[in-house]
């Protein structure tokens, strides 16, 4: 198993059913909470390009934790990628965190499939910054003053959470 997936706990289920919701943040905040300012960032994306997450205050985030070989965040990506491409002008910016140990399964990935928002990779480091990944998917819904207004381990109501976009950029 990979050493990503064997510290994630995780072999063949992604998601886990419970967690902490933080840690203790270096600003002494804790990570990850709702209502929290949510922990800055910046990473090289997969086309090359710096990613910072303080560059989208102004617009609403989804930050979504996944992985190449977890079955349920493969089934969100064509949802959050219609999403990227439906809201985007209207201030939705979709960000995909690989938690995949390669970089390589992931340009693979991407390369068969149509994603119109940004990818990174993740690691562990990123992942405790917002109280920790221990299960797979896992995404934050930050709003434009960069609190963090919803989080979910696991499968997610998809049309629950559109709805709460929709809400935050104002879409009727």
């Amino acid at each position: 198993m990979p050493p990503l997936r064997r510290a994630l706990g995780v072999a063949s289920l992604c998601a886990c059913l419970s967690m902490p919701m933080a840690a203790a943040g270096e600003t002494g905040e804790p990570a990850g909470r709702l209502n929290s300012i949510a922990p800055d960032f910046t990473r090289i994306d997969m086309s090359g390009r710096p990613l910072r997450l303080d560059q989208f205050r102004g617009r609403v985030v989804l930050l979504n934790f996944w992985a190449t070989w977890c079955g349920p965040c493969i089934e969100e990506i064509p949802v959050f990628s219609s999403w990227q491409r439906r809201y985007g002008d209207a201030r939705l910016q979709v960000i995909g965190v690989s938690m995949d140990d390669e970089e390589a399964a992931v340009k693979r990935f991407l390369a068969k499939h149509d994603v119109p928002y940004p990818v990174l990779m993740g690691d562990a480091k990123l992942g405790k910054s917002f109280g920790g990944v221990y299960g797979l998917p896992q995404s934050f819904l930050i709003d434009a003053h960069g609190r963090i207004v919803f989080r979910n381990v696991g499968d997610l109501n998809l049309e629950a959470l559109r709805l709460q976009i929709e809400g935050l950029i104002e879409i009727h």
